[in-house]
């Protein structure tokens, strides 16, 4: 991937695919920090970096210190509509960016208690509505939370 698709560690737990670049990606690709990237952008960069940090840190009650310090050597963002390879859990937000994957074949359920969220642990895939507060309220991180831990998501 070139600077311009990625930003995260090479090899992430959690990849969240999103249609739009955040600003200074180039210059943030180079050394990955979501304090760089938030003050680089608006707040709509900080609501998306905070839900990816609560649903990719080990311990729930924890995100603010992961999103700070460790959520870009444990996750990535990835601007192009196509799957990462590895044994990584792949995030596509939001209805049209899911369209942008024309290709992609799955079996993803909505989980019993939140239709909006579906997973296919399979093929390791979480398709969520559009990481923003509105849509994806704590109750339905939590939600997220308890189905990626059913599938070994979070370490022991």
């Amino acid at each position: 991937m070139t600077n311009a698709d990625f930003l995260g560690t090479a090899q992430p737990r959690l990849v969240l695919y999103l249609p739009h670049r955040p600003n200074r990606l180039a210059q943030l690709a180079v050394d990955p920090n979501a304090g760089d990237l938030i003050d680089a952008n608006s707040n709509h960069w900080r609501k998306i970096v905070t839900l990816l940090a609560k649903i990719a840190s080990p311990a729930a009650g924890d995100w603010r210190a992961f999103r700070d310090t460790g959520l870009f050597r444990q996750t990535a963002l990835c601007f192009t509509p196509e799957l990462i390879g590895g044994p990584t859990w792949h995030w596509i937000g939001g209805k049209d960016n899911l369209q942008r994957f024309r290709t992609l074949a799955h079996n993803a359920e909505p989980l019993a208690d939140c239709p909006e969220v579906a997973v296919d642990p399979d093929r390791k895939l979480l398709l969520t509505p559009y990481p923003d507060y509105r849509q994806l309220s704590n109750a339905v991180v939590e939600q997220i939370r308890g189905a990626l831990s059913e599938h070994a998501f979070y370490p022991p």
